[in-house]
C-alpha cells in the first residue's frame, strides 16, 4: 500500500475533496492510503504531524493554484522538502494543476504534471473527465512504488528508539503521528441552499461573460481576418459575434432563463438575437455531497457526455466550443 500526502492551500479544500473522492477506488482496492492536515486530531502538534506524514509518504501530491504558489508554507516548506525527497529517491512528486496560474517556471515543473499536457482541471469541459485523467496517472505511479515507510514501520511494530527521517534528522512527533492508525476518509456531507445555487448561477454567468469577452478579443488579435463583437444586453444576457470579411460566421447569446418554479438555467442559443425562451442548449445547477456544478441537458450531447459535471470554467469552455465550431470546420 502506498501513502499519498496532499500539499494544498486551504482555500482549495473543495477541489482536494473532489480529487480524494476520485481516488476512492484505489483506496477500496487497498492500493493507497491518503493523508492531509484535516486528519490531524485535536491536541496533536500541527507542525510535527505534517512533518511526520510528509517524511513517511511515498507520493506527494502538490495541488497547484495561484493560492498554492502564494502560500509560503506550501511553496517554501512542503514543496521544497517534497522535491528534496524526490531527489533522494525516497518519494515521488506529482503536481496536480487545478487552475490556470504561472506554474511553468516553478521548481516542480520538471516533475510529473497532471492532467494531460498540464491543462488545469477546472478548464476542462468535463471536470469529471479531468479528474479521471488525474486518477489514472496517479494510479500508474502507485503501481511503481513499494509499500510506504509508515506502513512498513506499523507492520514491524514500534521503534526501539527515536524515529529518524530518510536523512539523519529526527522527525518531530513521528512516534505519535505516524503510529496512530486512523482513517483519512473524514469528509462529511455538505449542504447547499437555494441561496448557494442562485449565487453559483449568477457568479458563473458573470464569469462566462468575462470569459467570452476576453476570448473574442484574443481571437481577433490572433486572426487579422476576423472581427468580433461582444454585447452585454442586460444583467442576465450577453451576445457574441464573429465576422470574416464583414460577414457573420459565428454568433450566440447566453442567458439566465427561468422555466417555472426554481428551474433557472444558463441557456445557449446559436443566434445573437434569439427570442426569449428559445435555446439550443441548457445547463442546470446541480450538486452532490461535496460540490455545486452544472449538468448539461444534453441537447448538444456535450461531446457525448450529457451527464458531465461542469465548473464555471468548464461550462464556459463548453459554450465557447459551441460558439467557435463554425470557425473551425
Amino acid at each position: 500500500m502506498a501513502k499519498l500526502f496532499f500539499s494544498y492551500c486551504h482555500v482549495d479544500e473543495a477541489l482536494r475533496d473532489r480529487l480524494e473522492k476520485h481516488l476512492s477506488m484505489m483506496k477500496n482496492q487497498g492500493l493507497i492510503e491518503t493523508w492531509h492536515d484535516r486528519g490531524i486530531m485535536a491536541g496533536d502538534d500541527l507542525d510535527a504531524s505534517i512533518d511526520a506524514n510528509l517524511e513517511t509518504s511515498d507520493i506527494i501530491l502538490l495541488l497547484v493554484t495561484a493560492d498554492f504558489l502564494a502560500s509560503s508554507y506550501c511553496f517554501s516548506i512542503e514543496m521544497k522538502r517534497a522535491l528534496e525527497r524526490q531527489r533522494e529517491g525516497t518519494a515521488r512528486v506529482i503536481a496536480v494543476i487545478l487552475e490556470h496560474c504561472d506554474w511553468q517556471s516553478a521548481p516542480f515543473a520538471k516533475s510529473l504534471v497532471v492532467p494531460k499536457d498540464g491543462k488545469p482541471v477546472t478548464s476542462w469541459a468535463s471536470e469529471a473527465e479531468a479528474w479521471t485523467d488525474v486518477t489514472k496517472r496517479i494510479r500508474a505511479v502507485v503501481e511503481q512504488v513499494p509499500a510506504s515507510t509508515a506502513m512498513r514501520e506499523r507492520q514491524a511494530g514500534p521503534p526501539s528508539g527515536p524515529a529518524v527521517a530518510s536523512g539523519s534528522q529526527p522527525v518531530r512527533g513521528l512516534e505519535t503521528a505516524a503510529l496512530r492508525p486512523r482513517s483519512s476518509n473524514l469528509r462529511v456531507t455538505k449542504e447547499f441552499t437555494d441561496f448557494d445555487k442562485d449565487k453559483f448561477l449568477q457568479d458563473a454567468f458573470v464569469y462566462m461573460g468575462k470569459f467570452f469577452h476576453e476570448s473574442l478579443d484574443e481571437l481577433a488579435a490572433r486572426n487579422p481576418a476576423i472581427q468580433t463583437r461582444y454585447q452585454q444586453v442586460n444583467a442576465q444576457r450577453f451576445s457574441a459575434t464573429a465576422y470574416r470579411g464583414g460577414k457573420t460566421v459565428a454568433e450566440c447569446s447566453v442567458s439566465i432563463a427561468g422555466y417555472g418554479g426554481r428551474d433557472t438555467m444558463l441557456t445557449f442559443s446559436y443566434h445573437a438575437n434569439a427570442a426569449p425562451g428559445t435555446s439550443n442548449e441548457m445547463l442546470s445547477v446541480a450538486f452532490d455531497s461535496q460540490a455545486i456544478f452544472f449538468n448539461s441537458l444534453g441537447m448538444q450531447s456535450l461531446r457525448g457526455q450529457p451527464e458531465a459535471q461542469l465548473s464555471e470554467q468548464g461550462a464556459s469552455e463548453y459554450y465557447w466550443s459551441l460558439f467557435i465550431e463554425p470557425l473551425q470546420r
